[in-house]
């Protein structure tokens, strides 16, 4: 059974009026959310079958190249069902970003309903998920200098002085930005720098006030320990299909450890583990922590929005999940 405001969803943004009153209809999406671990894939390959949809990729590591197996990516076979977007479209020592994402995925919406076919959304990644239906304040430009010196501070003052300085000047992004997120931290100080105001006030500003889509968020939850257990057996499984080896490939085609994707989960880990710094059963189990608390983070940021549909044990509900989208769409 799904709760009351199960339906509510169905007819949140459904119409617009234009400035001449006549009714414009806004292009419908549907996005599958979640935690990582939840079975985010699975459940998109299913409906994407089974209301002839396209899947768009909200997850900021699947677009890399070459990072597959710690990413959870799609397999060949799993892409080779349903055309897959934004998926392999960067480098690992190339930089992406929300706003850039907003853009990006915006043309694949509008390829994808060109040919007259549903599109699903399927990631974790709140800020990417934000961003498409809210829009995203596009930032002012990355300073090299900027960056440079924030990250000599924190090398010379010692870990944790950046975040605590956010926490002065921009104390609503250091509740968002995890401690450890030195890349957030210090675009979020860059902008403070560049432009004298907050990131926050930056997106609270230019967000758009109405959405460019008809949508409909379905969550994917699990009761935590469940939730906790699958993350674990899926790191284990990723060791058994080739995570370490993976890794060594990329560092041996020149992404070193210090890069933004080389510092993700699992990754990190790894490398930590390649370079003789801990052991593999270290390695193991600090990243099966880091995926539990990041899987946390992430129901965190989910559960603040209030449109969003939870679902709970889908694999048993695939069908009332599968009726729900069809009234949706229409």
């Amino acid at each position: 059974m799904f709760p009351p405001h199960f339906f509510l969803a169905l007819v949140r943004g459904a119409e617009k009026l234009s400035a001449e009153g006549k009714k414009v209809l806004k292009p419908k999406i549907v996005l599958i959310v979640g935690p990582t671990g939840a079975g985010k894939t699975q459940l998109a390959l299913e409906i994407a079958q089974k209301i002839d949809a396209e899947i768009v990729a909200a997850d900021s590591m699947q677009i890399y190249r070459y990072m597959n197996i710690g990413t959870a990516k799609p397999t060949p076979q799993e892409q080779a069902l349903v055309p897959h977007y934004l998926l392999d479209i960067i480098d690992p020592d190339q930089d992406f970003s929300a706003g850039l994402y907003q853009t990006v995925a915006s043309k694949a919406i509008d390829s994808i309903l060109q040919k007259d076919k549903r599109v699903l959304v399927c990631g974790g990644t709140g800020l990417y998920i934000k961003s498409l239906i809210h829009g995203f304040f596009p930032g002012a430009q990355e300073n090299r200098a900027i960056d440079q010196e924030l990250r000599a501070q924190e090398a010379q003052r010692g870990e944790g002085y950046l975040y605590h300085e956010l926490t002065k000047v921009d104390p609503a992004s250091a509740l968002r930005i995890h401690p450890k997120d030195t890349f957030r931290i210090i675009r979020a100080l860059e902008v403070y720098y560049l432009t004298g105001l907050p990131i926050s006030a930056h997106h609270e500003k230019h967000a758009f006030k109405e959405t460019k889509y008809e949508y409909l968020q379905i969550g994917i939850q699990w009761d935590r320990s469940f939730l906790y257990n699958r993350i674990n057996l899926r790191c284990d499984q990723m060791i058994k299909d080739g995570f370490i080896e993976e890794v060594r490939s990329l560092r041996a085609r020149g992404y070193h450890s210090e890069l933004k994707s080389m510092q993700s989960l699992g990754y990190r880990h790894m490398c930590a583990f390649l370079n003789d710094k801990i052991l593999l059963e270290e390695a193991m189990r600090s990243m099966k922590r880091d995926t539990r608390r990041f899987a946390k983070r992430q129901l965190t940021w989910f559960r603040a929005d209030a449109s969003i549909v939870w679902v709970e044990n889908h694999l048993k509900n695939l069908n009332q999940i599968e009726k729900l989208i069809k009234n949706f769409l229409g």
